[in-house]
């Protein structure tokens, strides 16, 4: 015979099977069980301190949920789907262990009030998680970047050379993304550090709760002000799916570029076999599926993102049961984004760098054309007088199969007297980068900054 709904008393006739199946949202939020209790705990303990209930009932109350705890993490809890929710499937084992007086736990409160808390004490601890893994990659970047402040490698625009840059100025690109990540993710903290518990179903309460005491009691910084916005609001998760999107593009950004990198054609860096697999046809390659993977995911966070903000768009307030689809999103973006952030520090961490092939890429092509313009320029020549020169030399290079630096001194003087025989070492790669000294440029000493300001930050 199935179970009594705690809220059957109003109805005669019980759930059809299917629809039951259909409502229920105990099969993915289990992982809210142990920030349930924690709620119910703080609010049984204001129940008891205000006189709502007697001492001894909130007494019995509080140490059923220490039993539930220590059932919950020894596993030893089965939820049910005839009981829907995490709210009703905890109620329920609470009945089974302290009998008719754990009915008094859910005075002056409802599921509406209850679930925003479970997300919000959820959510705020793994924003935290989040925050560590970052400043873990984040410090990754910057040993990295340390290492080859002085690798020249080829910069790009349009995915054509374009200029000699240092490798440890591109990798400390994708650190100040990361930072600003960060910074997106404590802005979320401030929304999520907030309780909704007290706010009942939409308007309060008529008994004399202590909203600040629960506030004190789960650790959050204030409640929120407003009983209607407490349980409809959904900002903070829109906020993190959000925040993770532009994590995601930043990630799959970087795995790209590794993507390419790693290439025959490239063979700028070696990932390792721990984060590469095998084909199951050709016995050669080493395919960079974890970077791969990375790339591919960033949809599915961008497609929770696109879910809850169509989901949210027409609903009135307060609470709708629509807002039952807000959770899986959430825990699928958590997931997704940690496990990433994981993956990619390791394959960072492991990653080799082929130094001399990424300069040599430098070499054999007309990344230094600027170098030759700008040089024109400081000797007084406007600008696009100067750039007119370096293009007709280019395309005179280009006809012959040969670069700047091959072009004769006499040559050189032909197109401007203005040239002299300095030229040779303004072409050379490494004096292209390390001339580049403007402030968050890529010479080395401006990168050797960025490094050092970074590790500061780090602390």
């Amino acid at each position: 015979m199935p179970e009594k709904k705690l809220w059957g008393g109003r109805f005669e006739q019980g759930l059809d099977k299917k629809t039951e199946a259909f409502s229920a949202s105990i099969t993915y939020e289990q992982r809210l069980a142990p920030f349930d209790l924690q709620g119910s705990l703080a609010h049984v303990t204001m129940l008891g301190e205000t006189g709502i209930i007697s001492s001894d009932e909130a007494q019995q109350i509080a140490d059923g949920l220490g039993l539930l705890k220590d059932k919950l993490e020894a596993g030893e809890i089965d939820f049910n789907i005839e009981n829907e929710d995490i709210h009703m499937n905890m109620e329920t084992h609470l009945h089974k262990t302290i009998g008719p007086v754990a009915g008094k736990l859910h005075t002056a409160r409802s599921r509406n009030d209850q679930v925003a808390t479970d997300m919000h004490l959820y959510l705020k601890a793994t924003i935290r998680d989040v925050l560590g893994l970052l400043h873990q990659l984040r410090q990754t970047l910057v040993d990295l970047a340390e290492d080859n402040i002085e690798t020249i490698a080829p910069g790009y625009t349009h995915l054509q050379h374009a200029q000699p840059i240092s490798f440890g100025q591109h990798l400390m690109a994708y650190y100040q993304m990361l930072s600003r990540d960060a910074d997106r993710f404590e802005f979320n903290l401030k929304h999520t550090d907030m309780n909704p518990l007290g706010a009942a179903a939409l308007a309060g309460t008529t008994f004399p709760i202590d909203r600040e005491r629960t506030t004190e009691l789960l650790g959050f910084a204030a409640p929120y002000a407003n009983s209607l916005d407490a349980v409809s609001d959904r900002d903070f998760i829109l906020e993190f799916l959000s925040n993770s999107s532009l994590l995601m593009m930043h990630l799959s950004r970087l795995c790209e570029e590794l993507i390419l990198w790693c290439s025959h054609e490239f063979q700028f860096v070696s990932l390792s076999d721990a984060y590469s697999t095998g084909s199951s046809i050709m016995p050669q390659k080493k395919n960079p599926d974890m970077a791969e993977l990375i790339r591919g995911k960033s949809g599915r966070v961008y497609g929770n993102l696109m879910g809850l903000l169509s989901l949210m768009k027409g609903l009135p307030l307060a609470y709708n049961k629509d807002l039952q689809e807000d959770k899986e999103g959430m825990f699928d973006s958590a997931d997704t984004i940690m496990t990433s952030l994981e993956v990619m520090n390791g394959m960072l961490a492991t990653m080799s760098v082929n130094k001399d092939i990424m300069a040599r890429a430098t070499e054999k092509d007309f990344s230094n054309a600027t170098e030759l313009a700008d040089y024109l320029a400081s000797k007084g020549l406007p600008f696009r007088q100067a750039h007119e020169i370096v293009g007709k030399l280019v395309l005179d290079c280009t006809k012959k199969g040969t670069y700047l630096q091959d072009i004769s001194l006499e040559d050189y003087q032909t197109a401007s007297p203005l040239i002299e025989a300095d030229i040779y070492e303004v072409l050379q790669s490494k004096t292209a980068v390390a001339r580049r000294n403007s402030l968050g440029g890529t010479g080395f000493e401006q990168v050797r900054a960025q490094v050092e300001a970074a590790k500061k930050a780090l602390l």
